[in-house]
């Protein structure tokens, strides 16, 4: 008999992301989609995928990555693409590499050091021969070139896009004049023609959280509304795309300074928003049932704003070296910018400690102790490593309140004191709280415009291990807790994050769709290490990153094409550029 199919999976328990109940069945790929649902076979495969006692799932779509250079040097994005991730969104928070001016590409992966803290050594080895673009539409060519792993969308960098048109110092000092509105409205639409899905804005005040490598707000953190408006125009016009906004929110959940902006975006753009994040208190379930009741009013009203929730349980580990995410914090952020001897010599200084000190407790910043911390409240950090001192072993496994009481010290004293022995190489492990299922799975369920996820995948990789969001949802939310079903699971990881994020036939198993499959043992799925990343040396230029690898995915297939088995990758390349969110 003739081959007629690709691939059959055989004796699978079907979950198709349509909601629709999970049912044993087979399926068939060919030509890279899915041919067939259920019934007998009607021909012989290629390869025959047995999935007794495993989910047969959409793979997971990843809205929110900054696998924008890595993807030149990991075409598979990892470690998204070891956890079920098959499609990914780049150029999120208005970060990005186009469109780029050629003497402006050094001074452009400058930006994402300290942002998104993407070691600049490895973007020079591994990015920067590649890039051979200066336009968007050149850019998406480049891309669709490259050898991928995972299928991927692109937004326009907002902050790309003002720099390109204004110069940097103007576009961090001023508003745009009319006729460069006007010429960022055009590259817009140029950029959309060429198969954008929209564009990514973080606007995050004077005193962002992801401050430019020299301490600088980002550029689009402080733009102001009307520039943001006239992108908003361009959507609007084209009745295409969608705008990914990570904005400043006020504690507050119902500040209307916050919530007005977007309000009026959408009703300019008449367009999807996907809102990051929602935000979520491990104790009062107002905080994100508030923002959910917003975004329900504006649904109501025509309004397509989606919120996107950060579901990982997730461990921080840090040293000052290379720390940001305290960037709110002016003090933090002065003495944590410039080289090493620097930030040595600026954390010596006492009139800084006490500016530090004082933020700290007074201060409404994400590390105060009153709000649950990026890393944890700094008076729990645990000392977890002292660059191999042996002078210096009495304080790892103690948290800086410990060591503090003991030495008759300020907590942040000890934190600076220990780092400056160390040349700024003592890690510190942040505790996470005592995780509410019940409200982390509330920000999905409650609302039907939520869905999973803000990854960050590719940023932050000393630091946190993000990518693993998809393994830790289904493992605790589904399996463990029961706080999400595995078909709501499914329908918010994959379809409605398609129908958000604009991709137009994936998400879903049905017949003619890509067939981007996950097939996982529900029993079996693990994070491995549990609770933060082990570091790894495989970046290039000799850098280094936290990976926690992904436990029962037996088989993942990207457009019909398996791009890990058992965990192992197999080499193929089957990913494509998602021009118009299609491919």
């Amino acid at each position: 008999m003739a081959t007629d199919y690709d691939v059959h999976i055989k004796n699978g328990t079907i979950v198709d992301g349509t909601r629709v109940p999970r049912f044993r069945g087979d399926m068939w790929i060919k030509d890279g989609r899915i041919a067939r649902i259920g019934g007998r076979a009607d021909g012989v495969a290629e390869q025959v995928i047995d999935a007794d006692g495993a989910i047969v799932a959409p793979g997971f779509i990843d809205l929110h990555t900054h696998y924008d250079a890595q993807i030149r040097w990991d075409p598979y994005c990892s470690i998204s693409s070891w956890h079920g991730v098959t499609s990914v969104v780049l150029g999120n928070c208005g970060f990005g590499f186009a469109p780029c001016k050629p003497d402006f590409r050094e001074r452009s992966m400058l930006t994402m050091v300290r942002t998104e803290a993407i070691p600049l050594a490895a973007m020079q080895e591994g990015f920067l021969p590649h890039w051979d673009w200066e336009t968007i539409p050149e850019y998406l060519d480049s891309l669709d070139r490259a050898p991928k792993g995972v299928n991927c969308l692109q937004y326009m960098p907002t902050a790309s896009l003002m720099i390109y048109v204004m110069g940097l110092d103007a576009a961090k000092s001023r508003a745009a004049t009319n006729a460069e509105q006007k010429e960022m409205q055009r590259l817009l639409h140029e950029g959309m023609d060429a198969g954008l899905c929209g564009f990514s804005i973080q606007r995050l005040g004077p005193n962002s959280t992801q401050a430019d490598f020299d301490g600088t707000p980002m550029v689009t953190d402080t733009m102001v509304d009307d520039d943001i408006f006239c992108l908003a125009e361009v959507l609007a016009e084209r009745d295409e795309g969608f705008i990914q906004l990570t904005q400043a929110t006020s504690s507050d959940p119902n500040d209307p300074d916050d919530l007005a902006f977007k309000r009026k975006l959408a009703e300019i753009c008449r367009r999807p928003i996907i809102d990051n994040v929602v935000p979520v208190s491990q104790r009062n379930p107002r905080t994100h049932q508030e923002r959910l009741e917003w975004i329900q009013d504006a649904q109501e009203e025509g309004l397509r704003i989606f919120g996107q929730a950060a579901t990982i349980r997730t461990g921080f580990a840090f040293s000052l070296d290379e720390w940001n995410l305290y960037d709110s914090s002016p003090a933090w952020r002065e003495a944590t910018t410039g080289t090493i001897e620097e930030k040595i010599q600026k954390m010596k200084d006492p009139a800084l400690r006490d500016r530090i000190k004082i933020e700290q407790d007074e201060a409404n910043t994400l590390f105060t102790q009153t709000q649950i911390a990026v890393g944890g409240p700094a008076h729990r950090l645990v000392v977890q490593g002292v660059n191999r001192r042996e002078d210096m072993q009495q304080y790892v496994g103690k948290s800086l309140g410990e060591i503090a009481e003991q030495e008759g010290k300020h907590y942040i004293d000890v934190m600076l004191d220990l780092s400056i022995m160390t040349d700024l190489k003592t890690e510190f492990l942040g505790e996470g709280p005592e995780w509410n299922i019940d409200h982390m799975a509330g920000a999905i369920t409650e609302s039907p415009y939520t869905v999973p996820g803000v990854s960050d995948g590719g940023a932050h990789t000393k630091f946190f291990t993000g990518g693993a969001w998809t393994t830790d949802y289904l493992a605790w939310m589904v399996r463990e807790t029961g706080a999400i079903s595995l078909e709501e699971a499914h329908y918010r990881g994959s379809t409605l994050a398609a129908h958000a994020g604009g991709l137009q036939d994936r998400g879903m198993l049905r017949e003619g769709a890509p067939a981007d499959v996950i097939i996982y043992d529900l029993e079996e799925l693990s994070i491995e290490p549990e609770w933060i990343g082990e570091p790894v040396y495989d970046l290039p230029g000799g850098e280094w990153r936290r990976v926690q690898h992904a436990n029962g995915y037996r088989h993942i297939l990207v457009n019909g094409v398996e791009t890990f088995r058992d965990g192992e990758c197999t080499g193929a390349t089957p990913g494509t550029l998602l021009r118009h969110g299609r491919g």
